[in-house]
């Protein structure tokens, strides 16, 4: 009997050697999480106050507690902080990662430093996630052009500009028919950035109107090449209430036929928070839905998980969110080759969110989440295993000399 309790104790004194030896092995593992070999005795089927026969490994208890975050300046890198795993797409099946090292394939996919596809939520026109999960993929190629359609221009006009005498006609040569001019970029099908030159009127204010007061705004769309895209239009007419705010004429729209191979333009002018009083002529604020093309420059994880790529045109394009899965029971996850996780029926199933919803942890970008396993403490318990086994191998061989003694009487 004490041959096989000292067998017992030799083969679990191996799994304790075998789970430290691979703890230690992976002490430099990015995102790595060690492990600990849980025992129990074992005792004799209805046997009372009589001494077990051995050791039996029960489980092998993984330690999910964080590791310290290592600065990599690598844009694609990422490390959780907090609870959750990196969802990836590896051996045919959805699978789960702490290891954040991703780089981009030659197709533009996102995956692992082994392969494996990232995957993550699209953006919405709105900008926020959702859908079902998916591979996450960068363009890296060249944005094509993007006309404008949609012009934001937001003027803080002067009231103490001349007013214009009705019936004077407009002339963009003689500044004495405007009170102000400012030009916008407006880009054409093509790419090309046009200018639209808009000259301001302010027009005598309508007796019995409330006193309210008016902005005529004119408009001269010009091509790249300097050439004038058209005759000079009636943009709209801006009406003020008494306390200098807009109360009419935005949006309003203008044609124009650009005249260099692109398509016609239909652009709708937006001056939403313009404002009339004692202030000078200026520009608060614009925005532009067109743009030039560009080329690829590089993409990087935001600390909201975000993929984002930039490009040469000042444009920003999100390939979508990653996400974060949390398990009810990770203890349960069975570990895979490849620093990777798989659900198990003990493990429940997945919860899936972007960074920092739910139980998800946040992201901490251009970082990476270093191993967990202590290799002072790793080395103790080597010592332990390597005694515990030499003193059950010292039992066998006592027990194999003693029987050799007795075969021998």
């Amino acid at each position: 009997m004490s041959l096989e309790t000292a067998l017992t104790g030799l083969l679990g004194s191996q799994t304790g050697l075998d789970t430290v030896s691979n703890d230690l092995a992976n002490a430099s593992t990015t995102g790595f999480k060690s492990q600990t070999a849980l025992f129990s005795a074992i005792y004799a089927a209805n046997s009372h106050n009589t001494p077990g026969i051995g050791v039996q490994t029960k489980n092998l208890d993984t330690n999910f507690s964080q590791g310290d975050l290592i600065a990599t300046g690598n844009p694609l890198d990422a490390a959780i902080q907090g609870d959750g795993f990196f969802v990836v797409s590896a051996n045919g099946q959805q699978q789960y990662t702490r290891d954040g090292s991703f780089q981009l394939s030659s197709t533009g996919v996102l995956q692992t430093a082994s392969g494996a596809a990232v995957l993550g939520y699209a953006e919405n026109a709105n900008g926020t996630a959702s859908g079902a999960l998916q591979s996450l993929t960068v363009n890296t190629g060249a944005v094509p052009a993007q006309a404008t359609s949609q012009l934001g221009l937001t003027l803080n006009l002067n009231s103490s500009d001349p007013v214009i005498p009705a019936g004077t006609a407009f002339n963009a040569a003689d500044p004495a028919t405007y009170d102000e001019t400012t030009s916008v970029t407006t880009y054409d099908s093509l790419g090309n950035a046009n200018t639209t030159q808009l000259y301001l009127v302010q027009n005598p204010v309508v007796q019995g109107s409330g006193d309210a007061s008016s902005w005529t705004v004119y408009a001269q769309p010009v091509t790249a090449s300097g050439a004038d895209a058209g005759a000079v239009q009636t943009l709209g007419t801006l009406g003020f209430n008494t306390n200098g705010q807009l109360v009419s004429g935005s949006p309003a729209t203008l044609n124009v036929d650009w005249g260099n191979g692109a398509a016609a333009s239909s652009i709708a002018f937006d001056f939403t928070g313009t404002t009339l009083g004692a202030q000078p002529f200026a520009i608060a604020g614009t925005t532009n839905n067109g743009y030039a093309p560009g080329n690829y420059e590089g993409t990087t994880i935001t600390p909201g998980g975000q993929v984002q790529s930039t490009y040469s045109n000042g444009q920003t394009i999100n390939a979508g969110t990653l996400g974060i899965a949390n398990f009810i029971n990770q203890q349960g996850l069975q570990a895979e080759s490849g620093n990777l996780y798989a659900q198990s029926t003990t493990s429940g199933t997945p919860v899936i969110n972007a960074p920092g919803t739910g139980q998800a942890g946040t992201v901490s970008a251009g970082n990476l989440e270093a191993s967990n396993a202590s290799t002072s403490a790793l080395l103790v318990q080597l010592i332990q295993y390597q005694q515990a086994y030499q003193a059950n191998a010292t039992v066998i061989q006592t027990e194999q000399s003693d029987s050799t003694r007795l075969t021998q009487i």
